[in-house]
């Protein structure tokens, strides 16, 4: 049978990609429904494209335009996070493709999960701000939680051979971005198009600003915490600036098993919606005899004190790394528009990891409550 797909974000660079993989694929898969934030126009030629059941669109003044524009089809067009949540639910999804950006995603993620669906997490929010609630959720429901993310899907990978032998320590691997070999007075003056220039992977304009401050890699530090039950002590980042190697495992004996690919986004894309088998995805494949050299060095905290938050957020716990996140998704909106400076965004940070009032063991409401709170305060620095 074909496997039922919801994408949430799907004009997004995830959600666009995992389309696809899905057009390489008719025989396998096919979308019951699609969402996006504002980009109706994107939304409504996927809908077309791919004969979509459900349409959402969360900004509620794009509504009128959306419906308008599938007048003529089968399509059943809704708007607003409350039409997500129920829609993810339905008996005509198998697979909910978590792509939403920022704190966005949890609500919709968290009822897939309360149905009991499979979510292949591609939002790392989610775990970030409310990781102990979304795996407990996970838990209750008999749902699961497979890894979009490149590296969290290598570790996936690779934790599939270790037979159940206990995994010793998680390496992270992280491009470096765009400012690796920067100095940091330069980096300091470093714009917001200079940030967007990664060299190695096509990501949307958030996600690669959290690569270029390193933030992305300490959310998934964080993200790696939850999903493989593991001590941050136990979790190393090391840059490797090929980005060849996603992610390493390593054993009580030393042994380390590594599981390597081309950036390409549609490998564990393709790997989380067909899992366990494996099929193809378009992308490149690696020539070894051509691949030359490997490299590796440790990651710079001094410039890239966001990585250094985001440990200090996982070790303390409770709702911290929530303010982290909230205070980062406004500092980086802010630094896109040009309104702040590069170090700006983990000074702002700082501020709102360091001044929130604490929660050892958040609720939902906490969470939310929290969320609220720092995005009022970074609001507040930048004004």
């Amino acid at each position: 049978m074909k496997r039922r797909i919801a994408i949430l974000g799907s004009t997004g660079s995830i959600g666009t990609q995992t389309l696809d993989v899905v057009r390489q694929h008719p025989d396998l898969f096919e979308v019951d429904m699609i969402s996006a934030g504002s980009n109706a126009a994107l939304l409504a030629q996927q809908a077309r494209e791919f004969d979509v059941n459900n349409v959402v669109i969360c900004n509620e003044a794009r509504y009128d335009g959306l419906r308008e524009a599938l007048k003529d089809t089968d399509s059943k067009v809704w708007f607003g996070t409350d039409s997500l949540c129920s829609l993810v639910k339905g008996d005509g999804v198998d697979i909910v493709v978590g792509a939403m950006v920022g704190f966005s995603g949890l609500r919709p993620t968290l009822a897939a999960l309360e149905a009991g669906k499979i979510v292949a997490l591609a939002n790392k929010e989610t775990l970030v701000a409310a990781g102990s609630i979304v795996i407990k959720t996970m838990r209750e429901h008999g749902a699961v939680i497979l890894p979009v993310d490149s590296e969290h899907s290598a570790i996936f990978q690779c934790l599939l051979g270790a037979q159940g032998n206990k995994v010793e320590k998680i390496h992270l691997t992280a491009s470096g971005g765009p400012f690796r070999t920067w100095e940091r007075t330069r980096i300091a003056g470093a714009t917001a198009a200079d940030a967007l220039k990664h060299p190695n992977w096509d990501m949307g304009a958030k996600v690669t600003i959290d690569s270029a401050t390193m933030m992305n890699k300490g959310f998934e530090l964080i993200e790696a915490r939850w999903l493989f039950d593991i001590a941050p002590k136990d979790i190393n980042i090391v840059v490797h600036p090929e980005s060849i190697i996603h992610s390493m495992v390593e054993f009580t004996d030393g042994a380390v098993i590594a599981q390597m690919g081309c950036p390409d986004m549609r490998e564990p894309i393709g790997f989380a919606l067909s899992f366990p088998a494996r099929i193809t995805v378009g992308n490149r494949k690696l020539d070894f005899g051509t691949l030359g050299a490997l490299h590796f060095e440790a990651p710079d905290t001094d410039r890239f004190p966001n990585l250094r938050l985001a440990y200090e957020a996982i070790e303390r716990g409770g709702n911290a790394p929530c303010a982290l996140n909230a205070a980062n998704e406004v500092a980086v909106a802010a630094y896109l528009k040009g309104r702040i400076g590069f170090y700006d965004i983990s000074n702002i940070n700082a501020k709102c990891l360091y001044g929130l009032n604490f929660v050892a063991d958040p609720t939902l409401d906490d969470i939310f409550a929290t969320n609220a709170e720092a995005a009022a305060i970074a609001n507040g620095c930048i004004n």
